[in-house]
């Protein structure tokens, strides 16, 4: 058995990631972890959230050794990816680069949004890298809390998380975007809703498939991924409650989410 892709976010969000991967590199071994007894993220402290990072890095890399590690979480890998990179002597990827990529590859008029958590935005880090890329497109950010929680509940459609939806999209309403990135892993689960609100002229971006071509560019030619007949194994753990986390989360991402194993932090 090969070394697997490990990949990790503070819930469900990072499944959207983990379903393009199987569905890309199906012969590939995938170990997926959710700290779903700490999330959501968004709303914590910088320091914190990259503590939380590196602390599940740590884990992973002793505990699997895989080819490649991929921060599924937005908010992790705005304050914590550089260090991550500089910590490890295999490949680290993000979801914001692809997400950003994605996005500005489909604008017709240069106006453009992202909604994150709380945390993703304070951060800058969206900012920054447009700035860096494509200074002259017109960027709009936006803090969507209480996205995160709705989807962690497997509330996708409720009544009230479209009326938080039309509250909190208002800014990039105003500022007329023709394509938005939800730059929150967990936001694709809301898709139908966010669509709902903003109409059928923007559309809508999600990082996760783009995620998964640069995962498989980053880990060398494709023969070292074992394309074959073989399948992949998938490996979830939760630190949070593993049985809700296999229910919901075998609704999220399909039949490949069987069952979850339970990973519980030292309180030292």
């Amino acid at each position: 058995m090969g070394r697997p892709i490990a990949m990790f976010d503070s819930g469900f969000g990072g499944l959207t990631v983990a379903r393009a991967v199987i569905d890309l590199l199906p012969s590939d071994d995938l170990v997926y972890f959710g700290d779903t007894g700490r999330y959501p993220y968004g709303p914590r402290a910088h320091g914190e959230v990259r503590d939380f990072a590196f602390q599940i890095s740590d884990w992973m890399v002793a505990e699997f050794d895989p080819k490649v590690l991929v921060v599924a979480c937005n908010t992790a890998a705005a304050v914590a990816l550089d260090g991550l990179q500089a910590r490890y002597d295999l490949p680290v990827i993000g979801v914001l680069e692809p997400g950003l990529n994605s996005l500005l590859s489909v604008t017709l008029t240069g106006r453009v949004g992202i909604i994150g958590t709380v945390g993703t935005v304070a951060s800058g880090a969206y900012q920054r890298a447009a700035e860096a890329v494509a200074p002259h497109v017109d960027l709009t950010c936006a803090a969507c809390p209480g996205f995160v929680e709705f989807v962690e509940r497997g509330e996708t459609e409720s009544e009230q998380v479209h009326v938080l939806a039309q509250r909190l999209l208002a800014p990039v309403i105003d500022a007329k975007v023709d394509a938005l990135l939800l730059g929150c892993t967990h936001y694709p689960f809301l898709a139908r809703t966010i669509a709902d609100v903003l109409g059928p002229d923007v559309v809508l971006v999600s990082s996760a498939d783009e995620t998964a071509f640069s995962l498989m560019r980053a880990a060398g030619p494709v023969d070292e991924f074992g394309a074959s007949e073989r399948r992949g194994t998938h490996t979830f753990v939760s630190s949070g409650d593993v049985d809700m986390f296999a229910r919901l989360g075998r609704q999220l991402l399909g039949p490949e989410l069987d069952t979850v194993v339970a990973h519980r932090w030292s309180s030292s």
